[in-house]
């Protein structure tokens, strides 16, 4: 790879990491393993950074949802020790946060395919063609995903989704 690639790389970095970062917390609810989860997609995109045409966004995503798949798939698989956090976290008095918090434990219940479904419908504002094309499944499963996904996240919280909380995070 060239000097040009690699400073166009480390420019896409620096201009989109931070929404990778959004779906991937999203994704996993774990800002740790969020990170470990963007870093392993950036390293997958670099490794072919001088093929990708076009908007790299798009490839780079798509690499950071069926990464985050295979670790669903891992982790099914095997016995997970949950560790003790090192710092407790402070509760936030604002609103919108306890909000967001509520939404991302509603999230976490659900299914990883139906979260991911969710995730790339409102928290990054895809149609359901681009959603069903970037999980590699029909437009009929999007729907009905979505249905199923925002019935279960209203029984969890007792009303309305709302849709604005998916943008804040």
């Amino acid at each position: 790879m060239g000097r040009t690639d690699d400073d166009a790389f480390e420019a896409f970095v620096a201009a989109r990491s931070g929404e990778l970062l959004r779906t991937a917390v999203l994704l996993t609810r774990d800002r740790g393993h969020a990170e470990d989860l963007l870093q392993t997609a950036l390293v997958k995109a670099y490794r072919r950074w001088g093929r990708i045409s076009g908007d790299p966004f798009p490839y780079v995503r798509r690499v950071l949802v069926t990464s985050a798949a295979s670790w669903w798939r891992l982790r099914s698989t095997q016995e997970i020790v949950s560790l003790p956090a090192h710092d407790p976290a402070t509760p936030d008095g604002t609103d919108a946060v306890a909000e967001r918090e509520r939404l991302a434990e509603a999230l976490a219940t659900l299914p990883p395919r139906m979260r991911a479904v969710l995730v790339l419908r409102y928290a990054e504002d895809l149609s359901e063609a681009a959603t069903a094309e970037l999980l590699r499944c029909s437009v009929h499963t999007v729907r009905s995903q979505t249905v199923r996904g925002l019935a279960r996240l209203r029984a969890v919280l007792g009303a309305a989704v709302p849709a604005a909380v998916f943008e804040e995070c």
